[in-house]
Parts: structure tokens; sequence; C-alpha cells
């Protein structure tokens, strides 16, 4: 959490901390949903160098806005009008919360959430997908490690934090099924394909080690060689993972810029065009809202609409 709400000094840094308290105990929000909250709000203060809830006002809200828009990230550019709209919903969420505890403050209903842009899908196509799993080809446990990510990232549909939480134990390889617990803390059961299955089978048998953690760094030293008393769990991070698919997005030659989370957003589109009902893509993707998993019918409308035109256009122009 912020360091400004671990020893709130001002009476709107207690009102935030109370705030962000109430999400994690009485709303049982994740750790990091309410860390996304602090950072937003650490922004808000930051910018605004209020003090009380009743300094906040419609024309201070203005210009935090305006600050939000004009502020440049480390690699020069401007917020997403996406990350901005994030800033706006948190702080109307605080200004409920301060409404309901009796505190005077501006109302919540004086902050208008812009219509924000539909946020761009990118996926691969199914010649690169298997591309991508076919460039981890080898024997060596790093091979077969990497095959299996690759495989249960596009079976599953797992968000590379889902991914990196796994232990051995939480793997079903017989019912080829197993839960995962995502956003919001939901529990929400997953499928491992057979081509997932037998890529962690020929991974899981490769390991030597008792570490409990799914996918783990394989050190130059061989992870036998630790004791379980001796060393901690090398399980991979999310930046771990990250790296692994971008380097085999090099290797099978895709020049898209290839994250985990364009693996989740091929796996949702695969689903669809091939006749997926969307629900069904909502359950498996562990959506909360409908609306969010809308954003993948949009790309299967138009990518169809591309099909129809080339095929169904050039078989008539030819009579």
């Amino acid at each position: 959490m912020s360091p400004f709400f671990q020893k709130p000094t001002t009476q709107l840094e207690k009102q935030i901390k109370c705030f962000l308290d109430h999400l994690e105990i009485e709303l049982g929000r994740s750790l990091r949903t309410t860390e996304n909250y602090a950072h937003s709000l650490t922004q808000f203060i930051r910018l605004t160098q209020l003090k009380k809830p009743e300094d906040i006002t419609l024309d201070t809200v203005r210009e935090y806005r305006l600050a939000l828009n004009r502020k440049e990230t480390k690699q020069g550019s401007t917020l997403k009008k996406n990350t901005q709209g994030h800033h706006a919903v948190v702080l109307r969420s605080f200004l409920k919360f301060l409404v309901k505890q009796d505190i005077s403050t501006l109302s919540p209903e004086k902050i208008e959430i812009g219509r924000i842009p539909t946020r761009q899908v990118d996926f691969l196509e199914p010649d690169e997908m298997e591309r991508l799993i076919l460039a981890t080809a080898g024997s060596t446990i790093r091979s077969l490690r990497d095959r299996a990510i690759l495989e249960l990232l596009f079976s599953a549909g797992l968000r590379v934090s889902e991914l990196t939480n796994l232990d051995r134990q939480h793997i079903n390889l017989e019912k080829e099924e197993f839960s995962v617990r995502g956003k919001g803390n939901k529990l929400r059961i997953v499928f491992i394909s057979l081509s997932a299955n037998g890529a962690l089978k020929r991974y899981l048998h490769k390991r030597t080690d008792i570490d409990p953690a799914l996918f783990i760094s394989l050190s130059t030293k061989k992870i036998s060689d630790f004791s379980h008393q001796e060393r901690e769990s090398s399980r991979l991070t999310p930046r771990s993972i990250e790296r692994i698919v971008k380097y085999y997005a090099t290797k099978a030659g895709i020049v898209k810029d290839v994250h985990p989370h364009t693996i989740r957003h091929t796996f949702a589109t695969d689903l669809l065009a091939n006749g997926a009902d969307i629900r069904s893509v909502q359950a498996m993707l562990g959506h909360a809202s409908i609306t969010t998993t809308q954003i993948y019918t949009h790309v299967t409308n138009e990518h169809l609409k591309e099909i129809h035109q080339t095929f169904h256009d050039q078989r008539r122009k030819k009579k």
C-alpha cells in the first residue's frame, strides 16, 4: 500500500485508508485491486495537495483530470483514455464511500465518466499460435517447461498471475481440468487440452526437484542439488513468463508485440470464431461482466467479415 496511507497525517489520507480497508475487509476485494486503488488515490493526493475531504470540489477534480490528461509516462506518451477513466472511477468510488459515512465532500454524481474507447484486442492467427508453440521444440527441461507454459496459457486462457500461482498439486491431468483463483478471489474451472496435457506430463516427468510450484526458474546449478531446507521456491514470476513468451514469438518470426495476455485473447477469439457462445467464454475467462467478454465479439465479427470478403467476393468475381 502507498506510504501515504500506512501512516496518514491528514484528514483526507485517514479517510482514504478507511476506504481501502473497507474495500479489502467489507467488500472482499483482492490485495491487487486494493493496491491499484491506493496507487490511483496517491496520484490524486500528489496532484491536488488536498488535506480534507471537504476540499474536494468540482474545480479541483477538473484540475486533477486535466493534469492526468497532460501527464507523461516514462515512455514519453500521455496516459491512455482507459487509464484516465480508471482514475475517475476510483475517485467516484471513494466519494461514494465518504457520502455513506456522512462526511461532507463533493457529490460522486458530479464525476462524469467519459465514454471509454473500445479496447484494442491483439490476438494471434491459428498459424501464428502454432508457430509460437513449435518454436519451443527440444528435449531439455527448459524446452519442455516452456512448451508446457505456452500450451497451458492457450488451453485454459489463463491470466499470467493465475499461471504463476499454480502449484503441481493444483493440476489434475487425469480429469484434464483444475480450479484457478482469479480476479476478486473468484474460483473457476479451466480445462486442459490433449496437447497441453501431453506437454505437462513430459515436463513434470523431467522434474527431479521437490519445489511445489508448477513452473520454476532453471538456474545453471541443478535444482536437485538443493535440499528442501536450504532453498526457497524458485517459482517463475509474471515478468519471467513475459520474457519467455516474447523470446519464442521472436524465434517464431512473429512481428506482433506478443504478451501472455495476447495468448489469452487468442484463446477467447478462437473459441468464439469456432462457434462457442459468449456466456461460456465469459465463464472460462472468469469475467465478472459480460460486457468485458463482448470486446472479443467485435474482433471475431471483423475477422469473419474479412474472410467473407476474401473468399465469398472472390467466388463472385470469377463468374
